[in-house]
């Protein structure tokens, strides 16, 4: 791997490649349930690497939505808000082969990953990054798009409909906003799994899906009204489900070990000692009730999905 670039300040675009702009969170998937600092994890490569597995797996389910946008002429001028390591970056471009993309990001690492696949892909030329917060007074120039890509990033903001209004006055006239929302981190295990503790794995996303109610109220709301009162025109919203079951790729199994991971960090205080030690069992790779070892993995996610219009 190439060494990493200096950063850039924050809100100028990178070049010559793709780069990220993230709100004060993590834009592109809900997957920020952040470790908890010490001397030996990088939290950020971690949830990098879960988004590109969630790219990886998830790959047709993206295609589906990118696929369904309603833009009428194929957009040439993309802006992808909370960008992450890129899925919905590339996505698009492999949608609209004429389309250039802006892509904005406050993580320089996600960036930094999005810049390395554009150049796999042979895009670089049509990708241009720019490191930005979107909680910032004022947005670096983005240009006039004719197609926005907000895909589970606004919900981030401090004031999620400023962030609207200034996404209309961005989009060019008829131009098209599409906001994507998940219902949360996949699911993995059967409901009775693992036999020392049923449930557990619903249980985990209870303990975390509370706290989010309190840290980000906008997380799984219904997006219509707020781009409605924003100015836009809401013409179609669509919501996909996708269960992927037995037998699973190798790449299920690395995804629902790291974000189970991840959520452990953040829930194990609140977890019940028979819980933790259940959920311990399943994260021990080289223990046998390693999630890695099971049969009966599957991912089960849901997203729903707004197209906009400004008139």
């Amino acid at each position: 791997m190439n060494p990493t670039p200096r950063p850039p300040s924050p809100d100028t675009p990178h070049s010559p490649s793709p780069h990220t702009t993230h709100a004060s969170g993590h834009g592109d998937h809900d997957y920020d349930y952040d470790y908890d600092h010490d001397h030996d994890h990088d939290p950020t490569a971690d949830q990098s690497e879960i988004l590109d597995l969630d790219a990886e797996v998830l790959a047709d389910h993206l295609d589906a939505l990118t696929a369904w946008l309603p833009v009428g002429a194929a957009p040439r001028r993309i802006l992808d808000l909370g960008c992450g390591t890129g899925a919905g970056t590339l996505a698009l471009l492999g949608r609209f082969p004429g389309a250039e993309v802006t892509a904005v990001d406050a993580c320089d690492a996600h960036l930094d990953r999005l810049r390395e696949k554009a150049a796999a892909a042979g895009a670089d030329d049509r990708v241009r990054l720019v490191r930005a917060d979107l909680d910032a007074p004022a947005w670096p120039g983005l240009g006039a798009p004719q197609l926005v890509w907000a895909s589970a990033s606004l919900h981030h903001l401090a004031d999620p409909v400023r962030a609207l209004r200034r996404v209309r006055e961005l989009l060019a006239p008829g131009g098209l906003l599409a906001v994507v929302e998940l219902a949360g981190f996949p699911r993995f295990l059967p409901a009775d799994a693992p036999e020392s503790a049923p449930g557990l794995e619903e249980r985990l996303h209870a303990v975390l899906d509370h706290r989010h109610t309190a840290q980000l109220p906008h997380r799984g709301a219904d997006w219509g009204p707020l781009l409605t009162g924003a100015g836009f025109t809401v013409e179609d919203r669509r919501t996909l489900r996708l269960a992927i079951g037995s037998p699973h790729t190798e790449a299920v199994g690395r995804y629902a070990l790291g974000g189970l991971r991840r959520m452990r960090e953040r829930a194990a205080a609140e977890l019940a000692p028979g819980d933790l030690a259940a959920l311990d069992q399943l994260l021990d790779t080289g223990g046998p009730e390693s999630l890695l070892r099971r049969a009966d993995l599957a991912v089960r996610t849901e997203r729903t999905a707004w197209a906009a219009r400004r008139d």
